[in-house]
C-alpha cells in the first residue's frame, strides 16, 4: 500500500512547506483560469464584457465556493483518519463524501441556473452588462458537477500529504484552457460563453486524469464495492463538516457579493476598477489560503495521530511563515498593480487606474491580518473546531459590507479596502482571544 505524506514525523519546516508549495501553485493556477477568460475577454471582445466577467465572478464563487468549502470540511475528516491508520473508516467515507457530494453540486447547478436572473438584479447590475454576465455564468452553473469531481479528488489527496498530483494536473489543464479560450474566442468568435465551455471542459478532464491518478497510485483512497454503505456516525460527521465548512466559504462570498453591489451602484467604470484588483488579489489570496489548508492538514494528521504537542509547534510555525509571506505579498500587490491593469485592459480612464490603485495601497496595509487570520482558521479546521471559521467570517463581512456601503460613494474604491482591513483585524482579535481560552493553548 504506497501512502503519500505522512505528516506525523519528521521536520515540520520542511513538511509544511512542502505541503504548501504545491497548493500555492494550484491556487494560483485556479486563478489563472478565471484571469485566462478575463484577459481574453477585455483584450478580444470589449471592456464591458470585462465588467460583466468581473460581476459573474462575485456571483459563481458564491456557488463554487460552497463547493470547495463542503471538500474542505471532507478533506480534514479523512487526514485524522489517514493520521489513526484507519483505512477501512477512510475508504467508507471517500464513498460517503463522494455520493453526497455529487447530489449536491447537481442541485446547486439547478439552483443557480433557476435564481440567476433575481441574483443579477439584487446585486443591481447595470443593463449593458447584465445580458453578458448571464450568458456566461449559465454555461458555468451547467458545469458544476465537473468542478466538484477534480476539487473532491484535490481535498482527498491533500488529506493523504499528496499536493503534488493535483498540481501538474492543473498544469495539464490550464494549458487546455488557454487553447479552447482562443480557439472559442478568437478562432470562432464565439464571445463571453466560450470562455466558460473552456473552463468547464478543463475542469472534467483535470477530474477524469485524477481520478485514473488516484486508482493507480493511491488506491487506499478510493472506495470499493464493499465500502459502499452508509456508516450513520461518519454520515452525520461528515454532513456537518461539510455543511460547516461550505457554511464558512459561502458567507465569506456572499459578503464578496453584497460589496460587488455596493461597487455596482458606482457604474461601470467602478466595477472594470474592482475586477482588476479582484484578479490581483486572487493570487495573493491564493499564498493564505494554502498556507491555512496546510496547517489543517498538518494539524488534523497530527491530531488524528495523539501528538498534541507536535500540532502546537506547527501551527506556530506555520503562522510565523505566512506573517513573513504577507509582507513580501503586500509590496508586491502594489508595485504590479499599474501593470496588471495594461495588461488585462489596455488603454483606460484615469480615475479608474486611479481607483485601483489606492484601493491596492490601502488593502496591503491590512494584508498581515489576513494572513495571520487564514492561519487560524487552519488551525480550528485541524481542531475539527470547523465552526469558528464560519463566525469569524459572519463577523468580517457584515464589518466588510456595512463600511463598503457607507463610504464608497465618498471616498472611491479604497472604501471597499478600508473595509476589510478593519473586518480583518476585529477577526483576528476574535480568533486570539478564542485560541487562548482552547485546551490545547500552551
Amino acid at each position: 500500500m504506497k501512502h503519500a505524506n505522512n505528516l506525523t514525523k519528521g521536520k515540520m519546516e520542511y513538511q509544511l512547506i512542502a505541503l504548501a508549495l504545491p497548493l500555492i501553485l494550484g491556487n494560483i493556477l485556479q486563478q489563472l483560469y478565471h484571469t485566462i477568460d478575463a484577459f481574453m475577454i477585455g483584450r478580444y471582445i470589449s471592456h464591458t464584457a470585462f465588467a460583466a466577467v468581473g460581476v459573474a465572478g462575485s456571483v459563481m464563487n458564491l456557488f463554487i465556493f460552497v463547493i470547495y468549502g463542503g471538500c474542505n470540511g471532507v478533506s480534514i475528516i479523512i487526514a485524522e483518519l489517514y493520521g489513526e491508520k484507519n483505512w477501512d473508516a477512510l475508504r467508507k467515507e471517500s464513498f460517503l463524501s463522494f455520493f453526497f457530494g455529487c447530489v449536491v453540486a447537481i442541485g446547486l447547478s439547478i439552483l443557480g441556473i433557476l435564481t440567476l436572473d433575481p441574483l443579477l438584479n439584487i446585486i443591481q447590475t447595470p443593463a449593458e452588462v447584465r445580458g453578458l454576465a448571464h450568458d456566461y455564468l449559465w454555461m458555468i452553473y451547467f458545469g458544476l458537477p465537473a468542478v466538484f469531481c477534480y476539487n473532491w479528488c484535490s481535498a482527498v489527496l491533500r488529506a493523504a500529504g499528496d499536493t503534488k498530483a493535483p498540481l501538474w494536473i492543473l498544469v495539464i489543464a490550464m494549458v487546455l484552457n488557454f487553447s479552447l479560450d482562443y480557439l472559442f474566442v478568437v478562432d470562432c468568435n464565439i464571445g463571453i460563453s466560450g470562455t466558460a465551455v473552456a473552463t468547464i471542459l478543463s475542469q472534467l478532464f483535470a477530474s477524469l486524469v485524477c481520478f485514473v491518478y488516484m486508482k493507480f497510485q493511491h488506491a487506499y483512497l478510493l472506495f470499493h464495492y464493499k465500502d459502499i454503505g452508509f456508516d450513520r456516525r461518519l454520515l452525520l460527521k461528515t454532513i456537518e463538516f461539510g455543511i460547516v465548512s461550505a457554511l464558512h466559504q459561502s458567507s465569506l462570498y456572499i459578503g464578496k457579493l453584497f460589496v460587488q453591489g455596493a461597487v455596482n451602484t458606482a457604474g461601470t467604470e467602478m466595477i472594470s476598477a474592482y475586477t482588476v484588483t479582484m484578479r490581483i488579489e486572487g493570487f495573493t489570496n491564493s499564498f493564505g489560503d494554502s498556507g491555512s489548508t496546510a496547517i489543517s492538514v498538518f494539524v488534523a494528521q497530527n491530531k488524528g495521530a495523539g501528538k498534541n504537542e507536535r500540532m502546537k509547534q506547527g501551527f506556530r510555525i506555520g503562522t510565523k511563515m505566512m506573517i513573513l509571506l504577507s509582507f513580501c505579498l503586500s509590496f508586491f500587490m502594489v508595485f504590479v498593480t499599474p501593470n496588471a491593469i495594461a495588461l488585462l485592459m489596455g488603454e483606460v480612464a484615469d480615475t479608474l487606474a486611479k481607483n485601483a490603485i489606492a484601493y491596492m495601497r490601502m488593502i496591503s496595509l491590512f494584508y498581515v491580518l489576513c494572513y495571520i487570520g487564514n492561519s487560524f482558521v487552519g488551525w480550528y479546521r485541524g481542531l475539527g473546531m470547523v465552526y469558528v471559521p464560519v463566525f469569524g467570517t459572519i463577523l468580517h463581512i457584515s464589518i466588510r459590507v456595512i463600511f463598503s456601503y457607507l463610504l464608497i460613494r465618498r471616498i472611491g474604491l479604497v472604501a471597499v479596502a478600508l473595509a476589510t482591513g478593519i473586518g480583518w483585524a476585529s477577526v483576528v482579535a476574535f480568533q486570539y482571544i478564542l485560541y487562548k481560552r482552547t485546551a490545547y493553548y500552551g
